[in-house]
C-alpha cells in the first residue's frame, strides 16, 4: 500500500513538472513571436526635429503664412562664367546652400535647389541663376536628405549629371534622377576620380527625410582639385569637430552656414554668424563664404540679420578680407 502511494506521488510530480515545462515553453514562444512595439509617433510638429523647436501654430503663422504674403524678390542673372587658368576656382552662390564650383576641367554642384516652393514653404529670394544656364555638370555633392538640400525636381533637371556623391543611406533617393553613378560615403571616407577627390566630413545635424528613415547619414564635403581645397559644411550646429576637420584636411575656402539660429534651441542643429566665425577659426581656413540664409524663412530671426551680424563681427575682429559675402549668381574667382 505504501509503495503504491509513493508511486502515485511520483507520477503526480512528473506530470506537474511536464506541465510546468510546457507552460514555460508556450510563454517563451508567445513572447518571442510577439511583434516589436511600434515606433512612437510624434505628438506634435516640434517632435519632428531633434531640438523640438516649435509648436505648429507658431511655425505656420511665422514661417509659412507670413511667407505667402511676402513678395518674392531677386532676379536670376545670366551668368558670365570666367575663363579660368589651371589652379583657379570660380565659386557661384546659387542661394541657400547651393553652389556651383568650377575649375578648368571640372564643374561641381553642391546641394542644388532651384525650387520656388518646398511644399508650403515659399522661397523668398529667387535663385541667382536659371537651371538652364548651368554648364554640363560632372559631379554633384549632396550633404544630406533634407528637402531644402536634396531637391529631387532640381536633380532631375540638371544638365547631364554624371556622378552623385552623398552620405550612406541616401543613395536610394537618387535612383532614376539621371546620375550615371551614385557613391555613398561614411564620415572620413573619400572618393576620387582622375585628379579630383572628395572626402565626407562629420557635422552636428540629423539626416532623416521623413518619420521613418533616421538611418540616413549627413555631413559636409571637402573637395580637392588642382591644389585647391574647398569645404562645404552642409547643415551643422557648432561643434568641436571643426577643429578635427581643420587638422586633418586643412581647407582653404570654407562655405559655412550662418542662418536659422533663432530661437536658441535652433542652435542644436544650426549656427549663427558668431559660431560660424568660431568654426572658421577652428578650421584655419583662408576664406569664409557664408551660406544658408536669405532664401527660405526657416527660423525667427529677420532674413537680413545673418549677413549684417556677420559683417559687424568681421569688422570688429579684422576679418573683412577673409570673409567673402557673395551675391547670388555672380562667380567669384579665388
Amino acid at each position: 500500500m505504501k509503495a503504491n502511494v509513493v508511486r502515485t506521488d511520483l507520477i503526480f510530480k512528473l506530470v506537474e513538472r511536464a506541465a510546468a515545462v510546457k507552460v514555460k515553453s508556450q510563454m517563451t514562444k508567445e513572447k518571442s513571436s510577439r511583434p516589436a512595439p511600434r515606433r512612437k509617433l510624434p505628438r506634435s510638429f516640434k517632435d519632428l526635429t531633434p531640438a523640438k523647436h516649435f509648436n505648429p501654430r507658431t511655425f505656420f503663422q511665422e514661417l509659412i503664412l507670413k511667407g505667402w504674403f511676402t513678395p518674392r524678390h531677386g532676379q536670376p542673372r545670366r551668368p558670365v562664367f570666367p575663363k579660368l587658368k589651371y589652379g583657379e576656382v570660380a565659386i557661384t552662390w546659387i542661394g541657400h546652400a547651393s553652389f556651383l564650383i568650377q575649375f578648368t576641367d571640372l564643374n561641381v554642384l553642391i546641394d542644388p535647389n532651384f525650387a520656388n516652393w518646398l511644399f508650403l514653404l515659399k522661397r523668398l529670394k529667387r535663385a541667382g541663376l536659371k537651371i538652364n544656364d548651368l554648364p554640363p555638370i560632372d559631379l554633384v555633392l549632396l550633404t544630406h536628405a533634407h528637402f531644402d538640400h536634396f531637391h529631387k525636381p532640381t536633380l532631375r533637371k540638371l544638365p547631364n549629371p554624371k556622378i552623385g556623391v552623398m552620405p550612406r543611406g541616401v543613395g536610394d533617393l537618387a535612383r532614376n534622377l539621371g546620375f550615371s553613378r551614385i557613391i555613398e560615403l561614411e564620415w572620413w571616407e573619400s572618393f576620387s576620380q582622375g585628379d579630383w577627390k572628395v572626402t565626407f566630413t562629420p557635422s552636428k545635424h540629423w539626416g532623416a527625410r521623413t518619420l521613418r528613415d533616421s538611418h540616413r547619414g549627413y555631413g559636409g564635403f571637402m573637395l580637392e582639385h588642382q591644389g585647391r581645397k574647398i569645404y562645404h559644411a552642409g547643415d551643422s550646429a557648432y561643434f568641436h569637430g571643426f577643429k578635427e576637420i581643420g587638422r586633418k584636411l586643412a581647407p582653404e575656402i570654407a562655405l559655412l552656414p550662418i542662418g536659422a539660429y533663432h530661437p536658441a534651441t535652433f542652435r542644436k542643429v544650426h549656427m549663427g554668424p558668431d559660431q560660424a566665425v568660431q568654426a572658421f577659426k577652428d578650421l584655419r581656413a583662408k576664406f569664409f563664404v557664408p551660406m544658408h540664409y536669405g532664401t527660405f524663412k526657416l527660423s525667427f530671426e529677420e532674413m537680413d540679420e545673418p549677413p549684417r551680424w556677420l559683417s559687424e563681427i568681421a569688422t570688429r575682429e579684422n576679418l573683412t578680407e577673409q570673409i567673402k559675402i557673395l551675391d547670388e549668381g555672380v562667380p567669384k574667382v579665388f
